[in-house]
């Protein structure tokens, strides 16, 4: 019986904010009652048992380092993915620096997107080309149009941005893009190329809906786009 209720007055509550605050600034209270320690029981996280207090403290490090080995994991596959995707640049920066001329840059363009990272809808706008892929009547690479083209200014917005761009685009859009193959592009990659007015549109599209998603970083698209700028431009 509390000193209280013999006066005859009601118990205060505890305040476990009081208590929390107290166990802070006393941190060595448990070194001086090391038989709490002993007694004390917690619930297990997940069975809903009860767990002595070392118990409690072996899982939570145990689920922390479950937590960062999920992290390191995780960090190692995007490394292990981006150094794929750097040494296909490379191979495509090679490719590029061996061309003289727009037209065997846009071969080498096309080729490297075809056997190097495995993109078999690809599509490059350029409004205004002399260059066309008429002698090749299986290459649809090269879509050459008007710079007033309603399909290619459609896009305006993408060049004022001047910035990759993935995910889902307007029916019309792929329309114009990908012709009689549109129904199945589930997914598109736009990267503007760059200039006033600007160069062109590098269209990649797939079947997977989820290959190009506006989530995914676009670091190397835009490194392609500016490496493919040049190229044209130089030739």
């Amino acid at each position: 019986m509390t000193s209280n209720q013999v006066r005859g007055l009601p118990a205060e509550p505890i305040d476990e904010q009081a208590v929390a605050q107290y166990l802070h600034r006393n941190a060595d209270f448990f070194e001086h009652h090391p038989q709490l320690l002993a007694r004390m029981r917690l619930q297990h996280p997940r069975n809903g048992s009860t767990i002595s207090l070392i118990e409690r403290q072996v899982e939570v490090l145990r689920e922390k380092i479950q937590t960062q080995e999920g992290k390191l994991s995780e960090f190692v596959r995007v490394a292990r993915a981006n150094n794929v995707l750097a040494e296909k640049i490379h191979r495509f920066t090679r490719r590029l620096l061996r061309t003289a001329g727009t037209g065997p840059a846009i071969a080498e363009i096309e080729a490297s997107l075809r056997e190097d990272f495995d993109t078999f809808h690809a599509v490059l706008v350029i409004p205004g080309t002399q260059v066309s892929a008429q002698q090749d009547p299986s290459w649809r690479f090269l879509r050459s149009v008007s710079p007033d083209d309603p399909g290619y200014r459609s896009f305006d917005t993408l060049f004022a941005a001047c910035k990759p761009r993935c995910g889902q685009i307007r029916d019309s859009q792929r329309e114009f893009l990908f012709g009689a193959e549109a129904p199945n592009i589930g997914s598109v990659a736009m990267i503007p190329l760059g200039g006033q007015p600007p160069l062109g549109l590098l269209a990649l599209g797939s079947v997977d809906r989820d290959r190009f998603h506006p989530g995914m970083s676009t670091e190397f698209l835009q490194r392609m786009g500016e490496l493919i700028t040049d190229a044209l431009a130089r030739g």
